[in-house]
């Protein structure tokens, strides 16, 4: 009786969230720190997960799914470790978004805002120590590409730590560079500690004033030696809620329920029958006294 597809529905709708509740971690590999990440996004109800340095390959498709998340990925190709991921809240509205260059660690996903509000842009990058020139233009190309967004969110590590974000400033010509693209698209780099030892390495920015809030650093999942950052999204997001109909056993009446069952003739109605046909005739009984005597409820789940 608990199977009865017939019984359980799902319907959609839209609502409004004021906040979504992020978190970013540079893992340095994931390995084994799946259940740890589990446990850690369900206790403390996150909407966003983002990751890099996952250290993903083809083989751990299997091994990667989070109960209630859809998954976005970009592994690195051809070489070992690297690699983004966000997994985000399964009822939010969320769509990929295609991005040519395979140098480029990074991810873009969009979360499309409630009627007549601006979707949100999200992205997760990884730039690795030492990276080139020519990639890192790769990369100014896409934030150029995508910085048309009015609300555009963008978090990851990047690897340059002579960066003095109080000041605005940089000893070395690449950094110098990555504050210029930076200020050319009007970002604003939120996070004032610092992520791995002294340095500050794992950045976020945003576009628009009040977007993002709630910033925090602090914590560690598993071993990485990165620190764990919070924040908050904060705007008028399109969130489907899933309304099951279900069945509600502590209200049944399980007497009339036999009563129906017993003055069924069942030898009548089995008589000449093979076994699939009978499967069928006592399933249709069985659903036909159910629904006369087990009521329906709903769930948000």
């Amino acid at each position: 009786m608990q199977g009865n597809a017939r019984n359980d529905k799902t319907v959609l709708r839209e609502k409004s969230v004021a906040q979504l509740r992020c978190m970013y971690t540079n893992a340095r590999s994931m390995g084994n720190k799946q259940a740890e990440l589990e446990a850690m996004v369900h206790q403390r109800n996150y909407d966003i997960v983002a990751i890099t340095e996952t250290w993903w390959d083809d083989s751990h498709s299997w091994s990667t799914a989070l109960d209630g998340y859809k998954l976005f990925r970009r592994d690195r190709k051809g070489r070992r470790g690297g690699g983004v991921a966000l997994y985000i809240r399964g009822v939010l509205n969320v769509i990929g978004v295609e991005t040519n260059d395979d140098e480029v660690e990074s991810l873009w996903v969009k979360i499309k805002g409630k009627a007549n509000k601006a979707d949100i842009l999200l992205g997760v990058c990884y730039r690795p120590p030492n990276q080139d020139e020519e990639v890192d233009n790769l990369f100014y190309k896409q934030l150029n590409n995508v910085s048309g967004s009015s609300a555009l969110v963008l978090v990851g590590d990047f690897n340059l730590p002579d960066i003095c974000w109080e000041l605005n400033r940089a000893e070395k010509q690449q950094s110098r560079k990555f504050l210029e693209c930076v200020e050319d698209n009007f970002l604003s780099q939120l996070v004032s500690k610092p992520t791995r030892g002294g340095t500050m390495l794992d950045l976020l920015f945003t576009n628009r004033d009040g977007l993002v809030g709630d910033v925090e650093v602090g914590g560690r999942l598993g071993h990485s030696d990165h620190e764990i950052i919070e924040f908050s999204i904060i705007g008028e997001i399109r969130r489907n809620i899933n309304k099951i109909s279900t069945l509600d056993f502590r209200r049944a009446d399980f007497g009339l329920f036999k009563r129906l069952i017993q003055r069924v003739p069942w030898e009548t109605v089995l008589e000449n029958k093979g076994v699939q046909e009978r499967w069928v005739c006592f399933k249709t009984e069985i659903l036909r006294a159910q629904e006369q005597t087990v009521p329906v409820c709903r769930k948000m789940s």
